[in-house]
């Protein structure tokens, strides 16, 4: 979340930042919340001292009457100090209920606008392969070639399930391969992280667990929920600690199943593996100093370049407008990679990359000793390195063939044992 003070000192940004972000939040309230709790810290303060002078008093040698006045006035002092309290600890979970609905303040660069079709284009990687064919779409390639049956995980599991099969099996096993041994050499500590979290680390990286705008599944009477992300997970976990200064940056990668609702998803554009609700993804998450995030976010950005250079996979990065932001990203870069079969050809999301900056530290406590000897809030940064569905829809499409084989990416070859996905023999 962000700074009270900062929301106060800053109040008309703040309502501008909403508004470009097309979110509904009321920053006013959070100043009088915030004005009110630093009114009942004043008064409580007050009142404290106003009980010491008072037990002082007592401690001299004082007649029958004087004494019994100090002891009433003493209990007088205790009520309203309770009463105080009790106000002042409702305002604080107001003032953190209505703070937590501010979202991030955006990057000066990042484009304004409302909606997806407003984000930027920054650069354009590879060219669009032209068949001397009519291409399919992945579903109609999986199935054909015995890699994907959504008939019977829905029979089983529900709609957006699926079974992967044969050699879909081993290329899923291939990219998370590919990905983790790519973010070794970059530096990165790797994990895999718990499928389930606490709520309120939930809400700390900016999920909803709970009501009809929740995209996670909430274990009942647990307090817990399925990951949508390990974003979740490796954001926790060093959520309530003080980091060591010299130890940072932090690069942690985490393999995890991931699970979503995705409620109000519908669509064209959700066919397939595109959006369903249980797939694996790697996932980078960082954990710098202020002066270290930009440079990061960058480098960030560049490894999931370089992942899917690597796949051979013509692609796009755009600047995320301010309406297509999560609430929690300060700015973020969605690489998009061509799918043939979507629409009769278009980009379409595979990963992004968000720097966070504070506002995930806030909300999870989690903060570095600067060299001034004060405890700071570090900043946070995450990014898809692969999410396994979507690379591997482009691969399916992209790599596609006329006599209805899908070629493997070279750089996946070793990882899976086979260069071709061939039809079956009838």
């Amino acid at each position: 979340m962000l700074d009270y003070k900062f929301i106060k000192d800053n109040l008309e940004a703040v309502k501008q930042n909403i508004k470009n972000r097309n979110m509904t939040a009321d920053a006013d309230i959070v100043v009088q919340l915030y004005d009110r709790r630093t009114e009942l810290v004043t008064k409580l303060q007050g009142l404290q001292q106003k009980r010491n002078e008072n037990a002082a008093s007592m401690k001299q040698k004082l007649d029958a009457e004087t004494r019994a006045k100090f002891i009433e006035a003493g209990k007088a002092i205790k009520e309203e100090i309770a009463a105080v309290e009790a106000e002042a600890g409702d305002v604080e979970a107001k003032l953190e209920e209505a703070a937590r609905q501010i979202p991030n303040m955006v990057h000066p660069d990042a484009p304004v606008g409302k909606l997806d079709t407003e984000n930027l284009e920054v650069k354009k990687v590879g060219t669009p392969r032209k068949f001397d064919f009519e291409p399919k779409d992945h579903v109609q390639l999986a199935e054909e070639l015995d890699l994907l049956d959504f008939d019977r995980g829905t029979k089983v599991s529900g709609p957006k399930f699926y079974y992967l099969k044969n050699e879909a099996v081993f290329l899923e096993q291939a990219l998370i391969q590919y990905a983790l041994n790519t973010l070794r050499r970059h530096g990165f500590e790797l994990f895999i992280t718990p499928d389930v979290a606490k709520e309120e680390v939930l809400k700390g990286i900016g999920f909803n667990p709970r009501g009809n705008e929740s995209n996670v599944y909430a274990i009942e009477e647990e307090g817990t929920c399925l990951v949508a992300t390990a974003e979740i997970t490796l954001g926790g976990y060093h959520s309530g600690e003080v980091l060591d200064k010299s130890k940072l940056p932090l690069l942690y990668g985490g393999l995890s199943h991931c699970f979503r609702r995705e409620a109000g998803a519908a669509g064209q554009f959700s066919k397939g593996l595109y959006r369903v609700h249980q797939f694996d993804k790697v996932e980078m998450f960082v954990y710098s100093t202020p002066e270290q995030s930009d440079e990061l976010h960058h480098k960030l950005r560049e490894i999931e370049e370089e992942i899917f250079e690597g796949l051979g996979l013509p692609f796009h990065v755009v600047d995320t407008c301010t309406g297509d932001l999560g609430a929690p990203a300060y700015r973020k870069w969605d690489l998009e990679a061509w799918m043939p079969g979507r629409n009769g050809g278009e980009y379409g999301e595979v990963t992004s990359t968000s720097n966070c900056t504070d506002y995930q530290a806030r909300r999870l406590n989690i903060k570095y000793k600067d060299d001034d000897g004060k405890n700071k809030y570090v900043h946070t940064l995450n990014g898809t390195a692969i999410a396994v569905g979507r690379a591997m829809l482009a691969i399916f499409e992209n790599y596609q063939n006329a006599d209805g084989s899908i070629t493997i990416p070279p750089v996946l070859v070793p990882f899976c044992g086979f260069d071709k996905i061939c039809p079956k023999k009838k």
